[in-house]
């Protein structure tokens, strides 16, 4: 077995679109993408979903497809009642591994995705800051939920200002489970974390997520050495890679994972490097260890 087929048997996808959605042609349903997870060798899948909890699904399908772990999450969008601490409960209680924080419908995000993916989102765009610049009364809610239950929480495609404040909050909760979404992704987005950010953020606990969407000629296709020098500055320990694919336009997420690895191999990041990313800390954060 070469490096890149061993990293990518028993490699995890923490985050992987699927259809349906009512906006979005996805490439796959989830038990496609389930099967072809299997047929690559990955060990576990997160679906991600803006428009619906994806545990009821997610639980079905690892049961129809057992040697792949199927996990759901919710992500915290008008669709659901945005920052909505109801909802948040009861994916909980389900098993949700994941919430993110508003992802299209954020304030940093909502007029950039109309303009680039061609359609109208419903409801008014979202902040999770109050008029003091202090984290809204149902975030800090949805945080101890969270917290109380042990997911990650992902900071979907807020500010940085909002991410410096949920990172606040985390280590004055002792919560030490905070994933930067897609960092270096800048698509769809008004503004990103610096990479100085980026770094404040790591020193302090934080995860920060490399996915592949943007890397694709289909979108961006920003130069991959990006994501090889920060992983090299912050260190891959602090540090995962997913896919963020499932577009009916992109190959299939589990061969966008090989192909994710097989790259930043080719750029320059190390085997354990790539084994700590989509192998140890994505285990540790959804408590598959």
């Amino acid at each position: 077995m070469n490096t890149v087929d061993s990293l990518v048997s028993g490699a995890i996808d923490m985050h992987v679109h699927f259809g349906p959605e009512s906006l979005m042609e996805r490439r796959q349903n989830a038990l496609q993408l389930a099967r072809s997870a299997k047929e690559i060798g990955l060990r576990a899948l997160v679906l991600k979903c803006r428009e619906y909890n994806t545990v009821p699904i997610a639980l079905l399908v690892s049961e129809l497809v057992p040697e792949v772990q199927v996990l759901g999450s919710l992500t915290l969008e008008n669709e659901i009642g945005g920052l909505n601490p109801s909802a948040a409960i009861s994916a909980a209680r389900m098993g949700a591994k994941i919430i993110w924080m508003p992802t299209f419908s954020s304030s940093n995000s909502k007029s950039v995705c109309e303009k680039v993916l061609g359609f109208k989102l419903p409801g008014s765009e979202q902040v999770i800051l109050d008029s003091r610049g202090k984290l809204k009364a149902e975030v800090k809610e949805i945080f101890q939920i969270i917290k109380e239950f042990n997911i990650v929480l992902a900071s979907g495609h807020i500010s940085p200002k909002e991410t410096f404040a949920l990172a606040e909050e985390a280590q004055r909760i002792g919560f030490n489970k905070l994933l930067v979404t897609h960092a270096l992704q800048g698509a769809l987005t008004t503004v990103l974390c610096s990479n100085d950010e980026l770094k404040q953020l790591a020193r302090g606990g934080v995860y920060i997520e490399h996915s592949f969407w943007d890397v694709l000629p289909t979108m961006n296709a920003y130069d991959p050495v990006r994501i090889v020098e920060l992983v090299k500055a912050i260190g891959a320990e602090h540090s995962i890679m997913s896919t963020d694919l499932g577009q009916s336009y992109n190959p299939p997420a589990p061969e966008g994972m090989r192909m994710f690895i097989a790259t930043l191999l080719r750029k320059g990041l190390e085997a354990k490097e790539v084994e700590m990313m989509v192998k140890i800390n994505p285990a540790k954060l959804l408590g598959l260890t």
